[in-house]
């Protein structure tokens, strides 16, 4: 029997892998259903911006310079003052989780303003690093704020003769949802394009189908093209859904053009199937597949890709695995097309890569996949 490509047997497999999927109500929950569920996760639910913290204020001294100083820190955008008190009274509010930090206004604050001085002493939560250093430092730039203002008052101060005025590219507000909702749809990609067509191939062995498949003329590559195209195009579905949403429902700018995107996740979804078939191919069970799929593809983007955690501040050792991640190679790009616009520069480099992955990937499935069978 001959094993050559053949438009008319291949037109037949693709309805054949086609119709499977339209029957399998599981394949639209995780190409359609999943991508919205955890881009709603992420765009809503993960926030990383530093948002007004909550704290005490133990006020020891009655001045006029404490008191001021006191409305200063009330009046902030920067800080909800939800307790007045003793330190005593307020660090069992700082225990339960209550406040996030305490600033004290020491006795004695009043004279050391007049010659010139003024220590506070600011209180943070250790155990929420991230809170106690946006708590420490916005609570020293509200005291040099107020600092600065009492001198202008006075007219003890003298203006600098240059002054800086600081300017974020490309994200002015610095909203995490612009970078963590691309990021998200890595992580859809990653997860449609692994787990769908980790369930592909091992499906079949489960049912007993796969033999009756291979008794055809089938050739291995003809086979695995029939497994592929369903999945990518299902896999650039449900990239342009989350696209969408991402547009019109969370704010996130879209600078690049269709073309750049089109072009990103079309590089991306290769080896993404051609892992997801290779895993298929040597477990050739679909719980076991769907493990593995997890294991090595939802984790490595969630913790190595850079999407959650920045690759720099990885010790050495985990920064050389993270070359390893195929998401580690998109996620720089959707966030550059989306935020920042076209710039070909840095797509054309990852997209070498991401296509070296998928190519290895892909020999080794057919490898695999021959050695099964015979």
């Amino acid at each position: 029997m001959s094993r050559l490509f053949e438009p008319r047997r291949f037109r037949a497999m693709l309805v054949k892998e086609s119709l499977q999927i339209a029957r399998d109500p599981s394949t639209f929950l995780i190409a359609f259903v999943l991508p919205m569920l955890l881009l709603f996760l992420f765009g809503y639910g993960v926030n990383l911006d530093t948002a007004r913290g909550n704290i005490g204020l133990a006020l020891q001294d009655n001045s006029e310079a404490a008191r001021s100083l006191a409305g200063s820190y009330q009046s902030s955008a920067w800080f909800d003052v939800r307790k007045t008190g003793a330190v005593g009274q307020l660090s069992d509010d700082l225990v339960a989780g209550r406040i996030r930090g305490i600033i004290v206004i020491p006795d004695g604050f009043g004279r050391q303003v007049a010659h010139g001085g003024g220590d506070i002493q600011v209180l943070t939560d250790g155990s929420l690093p991230n809170s106690a250093s946006f708590i420490g430092a916005y609570a020293e730039g509200v005291r040099m704020a107020w600092a600065a203002a009492r001198a202008g008052d006075q007219r003890t101060a003298v203006p600098p003769p240059i002054q800086t005025d600081a300017r974020y590219w490309f994200n002015p507000e610095l909203k995490s949802r612009y970078t963590l909702v691309p990021g998200a749809i890595a992580v859809v990609m990653t997860m449609v394009g692994t787990l769908l067509t980790a369930l592909v191939v091992a499906r079949e062995w489960e049912r007993g189908t796969l033999e009756a498949v291979m008794a055809t003329p089938v050739g291995m590559g003809e086979f695995i093209a029939t497994k592929v195209v369903p999945y990518f195009l299902l896999g650039l579905c449900s990239m342009t859904l989350c696209t969408v949403l991402a547009i019109t429902v969370f704010g996130v700018p879209f600078r690049g053009s269709p073309l750049a995107l089109l072009a990103i996740s079309s590089a991306f979804l290769f080896p993404a199937l051609g892992q997801g078939l290779l895993i298929s191919a040597a477990t050739r069970n679909q719980f076991v597949a769907s493990q593995v799929a997890l294991l090595s593809a939802f984790l490595p983007t969630m913790l190595l890709s850079g999407f959650l955690f920045e690759i720099s501040s990885m010790p050495k050792p985990i920064q050389a695995i993270t070359y390893l991640v195929p998401s580690r190679y998109l996620i720089p790009q959707l966030q550059t097309v989306f935020v920042a616009g076209d710039d070909w520069s840095l797509f054309l480099p990852n997209i070498a890569a991401l296509l070296g992955f998928g190519t290895l990937f892909f020999i080794l499935t057919v490898r695999a996949t021959r050695r099964r069978i015979a």
